[in-house]
C-alpha cells in the first residue's frame, strides 16, 4: 500500500475504519483479494512475483498492512520482498511483540518499510528505519511512504476527510472510496523531498496515482464493527480501460 488512512477505536460503531490505495507498476503480476488455498483463513491480495501481500486479514482477526519507506538514496539491490513480512505475520500465531523480536535483526537487509500489524482490537506500528515497535493509540491515523502520521499533504488531507466523515456520521463504501479517489496534486512548496525529483514528487503527491506505467492498482475499504463483523471491499483498477472490478467479502471474526 502507498496510502493508508484509518480510524482505530475511534467510532462508536466501528473498531476499525480502514481505507488504502496500493500503488505499483502496472506490469507487476498480481492477484486480487481472495481467501488463499494454502491459508484458507487468510483474505488478502497476492503479489505473484514475490509471493507476499500488501494487506490482509484472517478469520481470527489478525491484520497486517505494509507500505514502502521512500528513500531513493539508500536502495538495496536484491533486497528481500517486504510483502513477505506481512504474510509471515498473518500466517503465524505469535504476538506482535514476539514477531518484532524475531525480525528486528533482519531489518538491515530490507529496503525501508512501514508495517502495521496486530488484531482488530490492538494495532502496532513498525518501521525498520526507526527499529522499534509502537502501539497505535485510538484515533485517526495516516501512513504513506514516510513514518506513521508524517505530515505529507495527501496524508493530512485524507485524515481530515475521514475525520469529517466520522463527524458527519457518513461512513460508507462510497464515502471512503471517494477519499481514495483524489487525483489532485499538492502544491510544490508542500512536497516532501524523497530523492525522486520535483516532477515525480508532484505526481506521487496525489492520493490516487495514475501515470503511463505506474499507479494505483487497487483501493480497499474495510469496516470492522463492535461485534467483529468484517466488511472488506476491493476495487481493482484496469488502467487501460479506466474501469475497475469490485469484490466484496463479509465474515464474522472467530474467537480462539
Amino acid at each position: 500500500m502507498c496510502l493508508i488512512v484509518f480510524a482505530n477505536n475511534f467510532h462508536k460503531d466501528y473498531k476499525l475504519i480502514f481505507a488504502a490505495n496500493r500503488d505499483e507498476f502496472y506490469n507487476r503480476p498480481t492477484e486480487a483479494a481472495h481467501f488463499w488455498n494454502d491459508y484458507p483463513e487468510l483474505l488478502a491480495g497476492q503479489d505473484l512475483e514475490a509471493g507476499g501481500t500488501w494487506m490482509g486479514i484472517t478469520k481470527s482477526g489478525r491484520f497486517a498492512a505494509i507500505t514502502n519507506y521512500r528513500d531513493m538514496k539508500n536502495i538495496k539491490e536484491n533486497a528481500p520482498s517486504r510483502g513477505n513480512l506481512t504474510l509471515d505475520f498473518l500466517t503465524s500465531d505469535i504476538s506482535p511483540e514476539k514477531y518484532f523480536a524475531e525480525i528486528k535483526n533482519e531489518f538491515k537487509n530490507y529496503n525501508g518499510f512501514n508495517l502495521i500489524l496486530g488484531d482488530v482490537d490492538n494495532l502496532f506500528y513498525i518501521s525498520n528505519i526507526q527499529s522499534e515497535l509502537k502501539k497505535i493509540e485510538p484515533g485517526i491515523h495516516g501512513l504513506s511512504n514516510a513514518f506513521l502520521d508524517t505530515k505529507w499533504p495527501k496524508v493530512d488531507t485524507s485524515k481530515q476527510r475521514l475525520e469529517k466523515s466520522i463527524s458527519d456520521n457518513q461512513i460508507s463504501e462510497e464515502v471512503l472510496m471517494k477519499i481514495l479517489d483524489d487525483k489532485s496534486f499538492a502544491e510544490d512548496e508542500n512536497l516532501p523531498e524523497t530523492g525522486v525529483g520535483i516532477e515525480l514528487e508532484r505526481v506521487l503527491s496525489s492520493v490516487f496515482i495514475k501515470t503511463e506505467k505506474y499507479g494505483t492498482r487497487c483501493s480497499t475499504v474495510m469496516l470492522i464493527d463492535q461485534q467483529d463483523n468484517v466488511q472488506f471491499i476491493e476495487r481493482t483498477y484496469l488502467p487501460a480501460k479506466d474501469k475497475f472490478i469490485r469484490n466484496e467479502f463479509k465474515f464474522d471474526i472467530k474467537g480462539d
